[in-house]
């Protein structure tokens, strides 16, 4: 009885996709999750249509008022849209002045901020440059200065 072979019937089609089905299906953790996302997610948009349909109501209530009384709105807009951007832009210019004055105090007590490196690399570099202008002015110079006398002997 042993020897017998066995023979396992084949699975329907219909029994594939459902072992298949079973093979993927989601925990608890995954079901709760889905859940909260979708009731999220539904309120959120019941939200968004409410504050749209408040919003379009408001306009159409207020729309006279502000037609009405914009001359007096517009400059007033305006003078704060100003105020506002040079007051942002001052903020923004000393936050950067901070940074800028604590990285130099960083850099001249010798705490290699970032960046010093590159600093140090430009000022070599400017310092070379400067040296081999010097060298060849030097050379050049006395080679017009022996072409001067050849002209003017008396020179």
């Amino acid at each position: 009885m042993a020897d017998r072979p066995t023979f396992q019937t084949p699975l329907s089609p219909h029994h594939a996709f459902l072992r298949r089905l079973q093979d993927h299906t989601p925990n608890s953790t995954q079901l709760a999750g889905l859940l909260t996302l979708l009731i999220t997610g539904s309120i959120l948009l019941l939200l968004t249509g409410l504050t749209v349909t408040g919003t379009v109501i408001a306009m159409i209530f207020f729309s006279p008022l502000i037609i009405i009384s914009s001359p007096v709105w517009v400059p007033i807009g305006t003078l704060f849209l100003l105020i506002t951007a040079a007051f942002l832009s001052m903020c923004g210019f000393g936050i950067v002045l901070v940074a800028a004055v604590s990285w130099m105090y960083r850099y001249f007590r010798g705490m290699h901020p970032p960046g010093s490196d590159r600093v140090d690399y430009a000022r070599s570099r400017i310092y070379d440059t400067a040296t081999h202008v010097k060298d060849y002015a030097r050379e050049y110079g006395g080679y017009l200065q022996s072409k001067v006398k050849d002209a003017a002997p008396g020179a």
